[in-house]
């Protein structure tokens, strides 16, 4: 088996759980060794206790992306445990559909700091402690179909993955003079405790080309392929995996 990460070091946010725990063990399938954060404390040693399992080299850490002194103790343990950074992947997010009227202020930023504040943060921080340790590296975003098109009652929820989206093409300009990609994955309807698609139903399955939901693993081999040395000429670019919804 060709172990498409052996000797990277990667940082996966939101990974107690869903597409982030998917995304934790594919890597560390890989040849990875994954430092996972989450502010799920309970799903986050799961996790640990998973790719442990696979023999796989993992430090879990408490995590609320939005604050920069947390940002900066998982980026100091990165390296105090591991010596390097190749590659960050930002996934932890949070997701309201109370609609506009009904969103109050305090929802509002907190959807932002989370999503956006927490996106540019692991940025600035995992951007720095790439270029000090491994002078190249893959910085992958997680959007949404939401950052590409609309939808009613998700307000904020647009405003945050839309800004993702930005924020990753504007780094992935900076950042090229030093080896360091950056690209943002648009989920669709994913059978995850966040979107609400279960057992293969969902209320916008009907409006799916593809047949059925996706899957947190179809996220995954995505995130995979923008982490590995295969994507090295692909950045400011964005990776749709929603079985065509976005197409239409």
């Amino acid at each position: 088996m060709m172990l498409r990460l052996k000797d990277k070091v990667a940082i996966i946010t939101g990974a107690a759980n869903g597409i982030g725990r998917e995304e934790a063990l594919l890597f560390a399938k890989n040849g990875a060794k994954v430092v996972v954060t989450d502010i799920d404390e309970a799903g986050l040693v799961e996790t640990v206790e998973s790719i442990k399992k696979l023999s796989g080299q993992v430090i879990g850490i408490k995590q609320d992306v939005s604050l920069e002194e947390d940002w900066q103790e998982v980026i100091s343990q990165t390296e105090s445990e591991f010596g390097q950074l190749d590659i960050l992947l930002n996934n932890a997010a949070i997701l309201s559909r109370n609609g506009l009227a009904k969103t109050s202020m305090e929802e509002f930023l907190k959807i932002q700091s989370i999503n956006s504040t927490g996106t540019f943060l692991g940025m600035k921080y995992g951007a720095a402690l790439i270029k000090k340790t491994s002078g190249k590296g893959s910085i992958i975003n997680t959007s949404s179909g939401s950052g590409l098109v609309g939808s009613p009652g998700s307000t904020a929820y647009h405003a945050s993955k839309g800004a993702v989206r930005l924020m990753t093409k504007s780094a992935a300009i900076e950042l090229a003079k030093d080896f360091i990609r950056v690209n943002s994955i648009h989920p669709g309807v994913i059978e995850s405790a966040m979107s609400g698609g279960k057992d293969g139903e969902h209320p916008l399955k009907d409006k799916i080309p593809w047949p059925g939901l996706g899957k947190p693993i179809d996220i995954a081999y995505g995130a995979l392929y923008l982490a590995s040395d295969e994507s090295r000429y692909v950045t400011g670019s964005e990776l749709v995996i929603d079985g065509g919804y976005t197409a239409q």
